[in-house]
């Protein structure tokens, strides 16, 4: 996830994904989207607003992207999870 810790969305981004993987056992990465690795990772991917959540595959081929609100639903993330290949 690419969000801003200091936003007026960084709780409900936090929250979700606490709740993603108390139901799920799967971690999200979460990336202060200001950072260098996060503004390689927004450009890289074309990430407009945050959140955002990017799909990639273990090769890092972008799969699906959540920007925004509202956010993605638990089980549309996880089916992303499950098909990392």
């Amino acid at each position: 996830m690419l969000y801003r810790p200091d936003s007026e969305f960084a709780r409900s981004s936090e929250q979700f994904v606490r709740e993603f993987e108390r139901r799920t056992g799967k971690a999200v990465e979460k990336i202060n989207i200001d950072s260098p690795r996060g503004i390689e990772l927004a450009q890289l991917y074309g990430v407009m607003s945050h959140p955002a959540f990017v799909a990639t595959s273990d090769d890092g081929q972008f799969q699906k992207m959540w920007s925004g609100h509202p956010l993605p639903l638990i089980d549309e993330l996880n089916a992303y999870a499950d098909n990392k290949r």
